[in-house]
């Protein structure tokens, strides 16, 4: 291949060959006669077909294995003119119904008029013998449905629109979607997954559409509340909201504020009044604060079986008994507060004795023979909550059993109609819990069911929108078992005093005379980098065995930036997966990804399946946000990648469900929440203000089991221990649970 043909942006031809196809997705790769040669072309092209003839825009590449492809971006199919080119596309078996031998008389009856007969009088093919009127017609909708993607990608394509976006609304919409996208462009942005306000703004305004007009004021109000809620919000004051809307729309504020309340009136927002200042909320998050303010009320004031404390420290002295040790008093008065309320809370830092107290719990609850269930906001969360519990424990979603259903909704099965079976719910890690799955939760918990919510008020809040455990504990709404006092250090182990000390605002100990806890001072982001990477590649392992994938994770505030996510993950792949030759790697966006590489899912994807290993015949759907995985296996012709999980399930990613993954030789402090790791890395270097906090760094020392090794600069540790300061969350469901008035609390 020359230089030239490299440099390529067009290439043009006819399709002789399909070598692979995915329906869902559009990802194509076939062969093309350009009349100089034969050439590969790959990318999302959906519904090409043998026999025509395309114009594709994109740019060489060469792929070690398979040799030169061109990758292309767009396309525009050229339709058959001849009776030659027309019997060749319709023999292809593109249109369902027609063969090589219907193809013939198709074409001997109606020559180069026959795709005008397709598409505009597909009854007159009934005139050929062996065709019915039914399937006639069964031919023109197929025709149809052919015709109707390539007008959408067509239209799309003016606009920068991929085929790959293209072809998903038209799977939304369908022959509808070009009237769908004249009307109201910004419609996308709501119904049709993976497509943002951003890019309905830019079809929007690439039609002409005016920047002040009604479907795009809703639309960018909506789009600023959502992004809020990805920041933690589940509501913005109008003050707020109104200039950020402002600025993205590139409006006045008069012009948004204006429409407000037409907004509230359509029911898109929720504005809400408190003292002085007005918070506006969608709809969804409004109603789940209201919803789990008053399910808390409900189960507050249900009348339980009362348990009398003599019988319950008659049980908490059998359980000692069996263990072989005693509950610390504050321990004590946790475990019956949990035994004699509906709902209770105990929150506490690490080695205080939250796990001692679930045990005891499930032990006492097992003896007055009820039904205990355990479950935890992710999957790593659950599997650390069964070993250390003793007892399976399920997620969140696992539990209130999510199902897709065949119209595309998605719902959780369990529901106040189809209740949680079980007379005790214990939820741990409940820090990481949003506002959304903690009502989903609520509803699901049938009258009677005593709840106890598990977790470290000082950890991170949730990913999710909302604060919800902090919320309340703060309310004072609600029992709360406070625990302050360390009664787990094994031998010389500062890690969990370190934890501590950070949490009250006192510098760790970092005189590298303990076992597991070190620092070590290095100046240049370079420096940590390089530092970081013999950590992991030789010093870690040779000495400690700690396996390099497994058991050691670096952890940083920070995804950008010198000593960030990206650069460690880059380089730390280098050293512990480097390209070996006849090794399959794939690039999916800007990731390369190999076989063996550690890598993690970035959303919640509830219908993404996986087969157990030792058990193909028992599938399952559910890989959700922060999972860790290893990929075995890469098809880079088929676009897969297959990824292990759990050591036990096998999930295969498409092209475009790959874009869920990301490399996790490194994660941010955020992701690593709810998980524990042998070994924890944490580079200390200047980043921005807010992620140089308190509690950022409580939350990574608190993911380690043996060991923590800072890197970098001291008065870096310093500054986060000083700095107190954490972004706000907007959140309301502190105060609805106080509007509760008539709610006995107290507080241990």
């Amino acid at each position: 291949m020359s230089h030239q043909r490299e440099s390529s942006t067009k290439e043009t031809g006819l399709i002789t060959e399909i070598i692979y196809h995915n329906a869902d997705n559009g990802y194509t790769v076939c062969v093309v006669d350009t009349s100089e040669e034969e050439i590969v072309v790959v990318g999302s092209l959906p519904m090409l077909s043998v026999g025509e003839k395309a114009t594709f825009t994109g740019k060489w590449a060469f792929h070690q294995t398979h040799g030169p492809q061109f990758k292309a971006d767009y396309y525009e199919t050229i339709m058959p003119k001849t009776c030659a080119d027309i019997l060749r596309y319709l023999s292809s078996g593109v249109i369902k119904g027609i063969r090589a031998v219907t193809a013939k008389k198709i074409v001997d009856k109606f020559g180069d008029e026959t795709l005008n007969i397709l598409a505009g009088e597909p009854l007159r093919l009934a005139e050929i013998k062996g065709i019915s009127e039914k399937k006639a017609k069964e031919i023109g909708d197929c025709y149809a449905s052919q015709i109707g993607v390539r007008d959408v990608v067509i239209f799309l394509q003016r606009y920068s629109i991929s085929p790959h976006v293209a072809y998903t609304i038209y799977k939304k919409y369908g022959l509808s979607s070009i009237p769908v996208i004249k009307h109201n462009p910004y419609i996308l942005a709501e119904e049709v997954h993976g497509i943002g306000f951003k890019t309905a703004d830019s079809i929007a305004l690439g039609m002409g559409y005016d920047p002040s007009s009604s479907f795009r004021i809703t639309a960018g109000v909506k789009y600023a509340l959502g992004e809020a809620s990805l920041n933690g919000h589940t509501n913005l004051p109008k003050d707020i909201l109104v200039p950020e809307a402002a600025t993205l729309l590139g409006l006045k504020g008069e012009i948004i504020d204006a429409n407000i309340s037409r907004l509230s009136m359509q029911g898109d927002l929720v504005v809400e009044r408190v003292g002085r200042t007005d918070y506006l909320y969608l709809p969804i998050f409004y109603n789940s604060e209201q919803s789990c303010a008053r399910l808390l009320s409900k189960m507050i004031k249900f009348c339980y079986e009362p348990m009398k404390e003599k019988t319950i420290n008659k049980l908490i002295a059998k359980s000692e008994k069996a263990r072989g040790f005693l509950l610390a008093p504050r321990q004590k008065e946790a475990v019956m507060m949990a035994a004699t309320n509906g709902v209770s809370v105990v929150t506490g830092g690490p080695g205080t004795g939250k796990t001692t107290i679930i045990k005891t719990i499930i032990s006492i609850m097992e003896d007055l023979d009820m039904t205990i269930t355990l479950a935890a906001p992710t999957g790593r969360a659950a599997k650390r909550m069964t070993e250390m519990c003793e007892n399976q424990a399920v997620t969140i979603h696992r539990l209130l059993e999510y199902n897709r259903e065949s119209n595309g909704t998605q719902r959780f099965m369990r529901d106040e109609n189809n209740p949680i079976h079980g007379d005790v719910i214990i939820i741990d890690e409940m820090s990481m819990v949003d506002t959304l799955i903690f009502n989903a939760l609520l509803k699901a918990i049938k009258p009677g069911t005593r709840l106890i919510l598990v977790g470290d008020a000082d950890q991170l809040p949730s990913v999710g929108a909302g604060n919800v455990l902090n919320d309340i504990i703060s309310s004072c709404c609600l029992p709360v078992a406070k625990l302050d006092t360390i009664y787990r250090q094994q031998g010389d182990s500062t890690i969990i005093i370190n934890a501590h000390r950070i949490n009250k605002g006192e510098y760790p100990i970092i005189d590298n005379n303990s076992s597991d806890f070190f620092f070590m001072g290095r100046e240049s982001a370079e420096e940590i980098t390089e530092t970081i990477k013999s950590l992991c590649l030789t010093r870690l392992p040779s000495k400690y065995g700690y396996d390099p994938l497994i058991d050691i994770q670096v952890l940083t505030p920070m995804r950008r930036s010198g000593v960030g996510v990206n650069v460690f993950n880059e380089e730390l792949q280098q050293v512990l997966n480097p390209k070996k030759p006849g090794q399959a790697e794939i690039y999916v966006g800007h990731n390369c990804f190999r076989v063996g590489d550690k890598v993690m899912q970035t959303k919640n994807n509830y219908d993404m399946a996986w087969t157990f290993i030792d058990a193909p015949d028992s599938p399952g759907s559910g890989v959700f946000n922060g999972d860790i995985g290893y990929i075995t296996k890469i098809s880079v012709l088929d676009g897969e990648i297959t990824v292990l999980y759990d050591g036990e399930k096998v999930t295969v990613y498409n092209m475009e469900s790959a874009q869920e993954l990301e490399l996790a030789y490194a994660m941010t402090i955020h992701k690593s929440q709810g998980s524990e790791f042998k070994a924890i890395i944490i580079p200390m270097f200047q980043s921005a203000p807010m992620l140089q906090n308190r509690n950022l760094l409580y939350t990574a020392v608190t993911r380690a089991r043996e060991m923590v090794i800072l890197v970098g600069k001291e008065y870096i540790i310093r500054t986060m221990v000083d700095n107190i300061s954490e972004q706000k969350r907007y959140s309301g469901l502190k105060r609805r649970i106080e509007d509760f008035k008539d709610l006995e609390y107290w507080s241990l």
